[in-house]
Formats: C-alpha cells, sequence, structure tokens
C-alpha cells in the first residue's frame, strides 16, 4: 500500500539562485512526518520536486528503492503521491464533484460518468465531514469548505503517499480534528504522511517524526516525542529563539478610547456589537470560523453594508463609508487575505510602501526618489529582507510579504490599526519579528485590533479579547482570564455562565 521515499544529494537552482542544496533523508512507509522550516527553507520546493511540479537540478528521488524522475504531477498520481497545495488550487466555476475527479473522471465508454463520480463524490465529502451536495459549485463554498475538497480530492486519489502543505491554516477546531483523525486512519492504513505546518502544537501532536530544513539544507530529524516546541523553533531558525511574545505594556485606563463602537450591526454576520480600545492597547478578536469577526470590521470600514451603529473616532462621530475615508480619520485595516487584498503582488515593493498615502509623493508628479527613501526606511523599521528592493512583491517570502503588508497599512500614520491574521502562513521566525512589531507600535501610543484564530496568539499579545459567537458578542476577557479553556468555552457556547 505505503511508499518508501529517499532524496539523495537533490539540489534545485531557479536561475543563479539555488534553493536547495544536497539534501537527502528517507521517509519510511506508513509514518507521518513533520516537515519544518522557516518560509524560504525549501519544503515547499522539495515536495514540488517528490510530486512532479518541479524537476530537480541535481540529485535523485528513489522511490521503493528505485530512481523516479516525474514528467508533471499526474505521473506522481499515478503512483499513488498526492500534495495538497497551501494555496487554494480548485476550479469555482466547476462542481465539488467535477474539482474532485478534474482530469481523472470516470467514464462509462466515451461518456462521463457523472452519477458515478456524484457518489464517489458524496463518499469522500462525509469522510472529510463536509456536509455539502457534490453538485454544488465551488465557487460558493467558504475559505474553509474549499480547503476540505482539498482533503477529499487526495482520498479520492487514494493516495499512498500524502504531502499536506499548511491544511488546517482556515480550518474551525472542530474541522481540524476531523483532519487530525483522517490523519491517523491514514496512518493505520499505511500510508505515508508529509505534514507541513508552522503550527507546533500540531507538529507535536500528529506526527511521528520532525524532519528540519533550513535556508535549503536538511538540517536533522528526530523523534517527535524528544523535541519540545521550543527546540524544534530553535532547530528552524539555527540560533535560540528568545521568548515568543513580548512583555505587554501597561494601559493608561484613564485615556479615552481612540475608537469608540456602539451597537454596529452587519446584516447576516454581526448584531449589536460595540467594544473600545485605548491608546497603547491590544485589544484580540477570537471565534471561529464564521462567528463574524473579519465581517463585523467590513462593515466598520464600509466594505460591507451595516445597519445602525455609531463609530467614534478619537472622540469624533465619523460616519465611514469607505476604507479611503477610514484612512483620513486615522483608521486602517490589513485584510486577512494578503495575497488577494493585502498587498498588490505584481508591483514592486516601493509602490505597495507607498500606495495609501501617494499624496505625500506628487509634486505633482510622482517622486520615485523620495518612494524609494520611504521603502528603505520600511525595511529597516519592518525587518524587511530581501535581495533586491526592485523586485516585485511576488518575490519576497510569505513572512515578508506580511511585513510589507503591515508597511503599507501603518505608513498614513494611523491612530487605530485594525490586524487581521496578521501572521497567518509564516514561520514561527517572522511571527516572533511580528509580535514584537504590533508591540511595539503599541508602545508608540497606536491602538491596535488583532483577529487571530491562534488561541495562543492572541493569549500572549493581548491586553483584552473579545470572543464572537454567531455574529454576537459573548464575552469580554481581561488579562486575568485569558487562557484556552476560557475562550474556547466562550466561542463554542458551552460557558458556565452562558
Amino acid at each position: 500500500m505505503s511508499l518508501s521515499i529517499a532524496f539523495r544529494s537533490v539540489s534545485k537552482d531557479f536561475g543563479s539562485v539555488r534553493v536547495l542544496n544536497d539534501v537527502s533523508f528517507s521517509l519510511e512507509r506508513g509514518k507521518v512526518y513533520g516537515l519544518l522550516g522557516e518560509n524560504g527553507a525549501g519544503k515547499s520546493t522539495l515536495m514540488k520536486i517528490l510530486c512532479g511540479y518541479e524537476k530537480p537540478s541535481e540529485g535523485d528521488i528513489l522511490v521503493d528503492g528505485q530512481p523516479c524522475v516525474f514528467d508533471s504531477s499526474r505521473a506522481a498520481e499515478s503512483l499513488g503521491i498526492v500534495l495538497i497545495h497551501q494555496e487554494i488550487n480548485l476550479a469555482d466555476e466547476l462542481t465539488i464533484a467535477q474539482n474532485i475527479f478534474l482530469g481523472h473522471e470516470k467514464k462509462r465508454g466515451i461518456f462521463l460518468d457523472n452519477k458515478s463520480m456524484h457518489g464517489a463524490a458524496a463518499q469522500v465529502l462525509a469522510q472529510v465531514g463536509l456536509q455539502a451536495d457534490p453538485d454544488t459549485r465551488v465557487g460558493r463554498l467558504i475559505v474553509a469548505e474549499k480547503q476540505l475538497v482539498e482533503v477529499a480530492k487526495a482520498l479520492a486519489k487514494q493516495a499512498r503517499l500524502l504531502v499536506m502543505d499548511e491544511p488546517t491554516a482556515t480550518l474551525t477546531p472542530g474541522e481540524t480534528e476531523r483532519l487530525f483523525a483522517l490523519i491517523g486512519q491514514f496512518r493505520q492504513q499505511g500510508v505515508t504522511i508529509v505534514y507541513i505546518s508552522h503550527k507546533l502544537d500540531e507538529i507535536e501532536r500528529v506526527t511521528d517524526q520532525i524532519i528540519v530544513m533550513r535556508d535549503g539544507r536538511y538540517v536533522t530529524s528526530a523523534p517527535t516525542a524528544s523535541v519540545s516546541r521550543r527546540q524544534m523553533a530553535n532547530l528552524m531558525v539555527g540560533r535560540e529563539l528568545a521568548d515568543l511574545f513580548p512583555r505587554k505594556s501597561p494601559v493608561d485606563a484613564a485615556c479615552a478610547p481612540v475608537l469608540e463602537v456602539r451597537d454596529l450591526s452587519v446584516p447576516g454576520w454581526a448584531d449589536g456589537i460595540g467594544f473600545d480600545v485605548r491608546p497603547g492597547e491590544i485589544l484580540g478578536f477570537a471565534g471561529l470560523v464564521g462567528a463574524g469577526r473579519t465581517e463585523l470590521f467590513e462593515g466598520l470600514l464600509g466594505l460591507r453594508e451595516r445597519s445602525g451603529g455609531r463609530i467614534f473616532l478619537q472622540g469624533q462621530e465619523r460616519n465611514i463609508r469607505n476604507p479611503r475615508q477610514a484612512a483620513r480619520h486615522g483608521l486602517t485595516y490589513l485584510s486577512e487575505d494578503r495575497k488577494g487584498k493585502g498587498i498588490l503582488l505584481a508591483f514592486g515593493m516601493r509602490q505597495n510602501v507607498t500606495l495609501m498615502a501617494l499624496q505625500r509623493y506628487a509634486r505633482p508628479l510622482l517622486d520615485a526618489g523620495l518612494e524609494r527613501a520611504a521603502l528603505d526606511k520600511a525595511m529597516r523599521k519592518f525587518g524587511i529582507r530581501t535581495g533586491n528592493p526592485g523586485n516585485p512583491a511576488s518575490a519576497l517570502s510569505g513572512g515578508n510579504q506580511q511585513k510589507l503588508a503591515l508597511a503599507k497599512v501603518l505608513h498614513p500614520d494611523p491612530a487605530v490599526v485594525i490586524l487581521d491574521e496578521p501572521t497567518r502562513g509564516v514561520d514561527i521566525g517572522a511571527k516572533r519579528d511580528i509580535y514584537f512589531l504590533i508591540h511595539e507600535l503599541a508602545s508608540q501610543g497606536l491602538a491596535v485590533v488583532v483577529i487571530s484564530s491562534e488561541l495562543m496568539e492572541l493569549i500572549g499579545l493581548c491586553h483584552r479579547v473579545a470572543v464572537m459567537r454567531a455574529g454576537r458578542l459573548q464575552a469580554m476577557l481581561d488579562a486575568g482570564q485569558l487562557n484556552e479553556k476560557e475562550l474556547i468555552a466562550h466561542a463554542t457556547g458551552t460557558h458556565q455562565g452562558a
């Protein structure tokens, strides 16, 4: 059933840049491996080579002891080697069933066997816990549901070796538990799994062995049970990683709120929400997927229709109709969709940094020199690393893209900044950098709102946390009340006082 895999001196060059260098290690049959490394460590490139999306520049991959070079992902899938991409890789205009069997459709003679595909799709959807009609168009699904369709696609391909790249990034706790149960079933069936994640608690829980990569090289492997989370983090970054979260600075309770929201509703998503945030405070928003957190703030910014509610910024009531107007009043927002709404990937770094404050650089024509100076300052302040500042934003690693997005929304010098999933998909080193950046912003007197699905992030970073459930504010927890049990209980509606 399962496959054994060995990488032997695998290297990969993109032009003059070597992204993998002499990588050698083996994967035994039927084990779950946690593949660790910072963004840019070479993890995804190595797995793309294994799964037929790229070819090695040097070295070999042995499958059951035999050298294999796959011409395409379909060739790898014919042996049962399947990759679940970090980025959703579905056709929105097709149905769930059509996506699941795209490229290996079932046929009856020369005709498509739609009935058979519908039935098989229903089976794998039930396995992953997605209650949806196989004839539903994928474009109608939310991101978390699309991720489950990706897992269902792998099940339908009868994987013998399965690579999961950040599979829980958009899943609720319940969906994550279902995925972990599936991984347990795969292990019992002898399927080899490579699990790539920046969530070290997940690595600790579901994997048998860790493999660490750094700067395109293999570093080490070890039984998961023998390595602490802190040791994993240190191995990934190649140095002792100090405390992940900065010490929280006190908030002056006598200061008037910078942002005050009263009885704000967003039809279908949020009902009668009120909160405030003071200078120097980091206010977190917790809740399950679908709780209405993102939609609440999109309504506040004018990105969604809102019904009722009052918004006060620095003591003045404002009727905000769009993000541009919000920025003029000192309120900026970083979307959870970094690549779709956070930055412009095809644009250069300097254009991204100055985009929200172009009036500063038009005299009356755009002053490229001033823009370059602004980029240089942002790179120093936010720790953005790149070989060439003239490259487009798409050339940056995930962590550096997120720092660029932060620099962009902070460039107008706001009084309040809303950060939606600010560390989603970034590695442990970049997470720590971003946590310290957020702390520094608050220390400078900004009011910061952090929307996050990572409970430890909220606990470690925030002064208070608002918990939403089904569009309503369930609780506002002070620092002394912040723990995982309390947050989960309020988010799921199981708190004893509810």
